[in-house]
């Protein structure tokens, strides 16, 4: 089923989920595992990441084949620009067509190690409507999602530009939009209505990762696409005495965003999992005690 077709008929908000491959064999075990365990929730649909530069686009590959094998879920893979070219992301689509994978999210993609910039990687699609035109153009049976960076995208300081390029996408064929993480929900607040603003009608999912460790605050302060950690929430886990102290936390902060999210009647939420599933269970259980 395409994700705009779930989307379009659910009457209250969705749910979906997202994993990426792992890189060592051992931990496919784990990570199935971890689907076994949330799949009683659920989920509209579960994504699949790709590395940086497409590192893991074997594995990415492979993932979304077993889950849709094997679990009956929908599965929306990853594609990025970044290494592509039009004969190989042909390819990657016709089996995905093979398959029965019918949804993809269109990335530009993040710079590859060991490269001085990101236009040293480029091939075919020098942005990510380069890849939604594309896929819509060749594969228009295709669902297509594409990101949203309500924090605003660090490579492009002016909003309104920023919102006039996610329009670009839209009308280029993108049927719904994902954001990165955010622990403000002001953020993706100010950013929907941004976006009606400048005409975009079609869904906004919002994206929702938990903090589960200190260092790992520390780490999304840190990259590129970093969210900014509002103060209430970082005085708490500052304060924390532990990283089980920590998680509690992230949880507790995770649920108060999903519930005013859903109270205020968007179309879906999207939980970053990190290949785990206790954070997400409880979370649910929070909201349905």
């Amino acid at each position: 089923m395409l994700v705009k077709e779930i989307l379009g008929s659910a009457a209250k908000p969705v749910f979906s989920f997202e994993f990426f491959p792992p890189k060592k064999d051992e931990e496919w075990e784990l990570l199935f595992k971890t689907i076994t365990a949330l799949s009683p929730l659920n989920p509209s649909y579960v994504s699949v990441t790709y590395g940086a530069g497409g590192s893991t686009r074997s594995r990415t590959h492979d993932l979304v084949t077993k889950i849709q094998q094997e679990t009956g879920l929908t599965v929306v893979s990853h594609l990025t620009c970044i290494s592509s070219d039009t004969d190989e992301t042909g390819t990657i689509l016709q089996n995905y067509r093979e398959n029965g994978i019918n949804n993809v999210l269109a990335l530009r993609g993040d710079k590859p190690a060991g490269m001085a910039s990101i236009e040293d990687a480029i091939k075919d699609f020098p942005h990510a409507i380069d890849l939604v035109r594309f896929i819509k153009t060749n594969y228009p049976d295709i669902g297509v999602g594409v990101a949203g960076f309500p924090e605003g995208h660090p490579e492009t300081p002016n909003r309104m530009k920023e919102i006039e390029y996610l329009k670009e996408k839209v009308d280029a064929g993108a049927d719904y939009i994902v954001t990165q993480l955010f622990f403000d929900n002001r953020d993706y607040f100010d950013f929907a209505e941004r976006c009606q603003i400048a005409g975009i009608t079609v869904p906004i999912i919002a994206g929702v990762m938990p903090i589960n460790t200190k260092k790992g605050i520390i780490r999304m302060s840190e990259l590129a696409l970093g969210a900014r950690i509002p103060a209430p929430l970082l005085r708490k886990v500052l304060a924390a005495a532990n990283d089980a102290e920590v998680a509690s936390i992230g949880i507790e902060w995770a649920t108060a965003q999903v519930q005013d999210l859903i109270d205020h009647h968007i179309k879906g939420v999207h939980f970053y999992t990190l290949n785990m599933a206790d954070a997400t269970l409880k979370i649910f259980r929070n909201l349905h005690p």
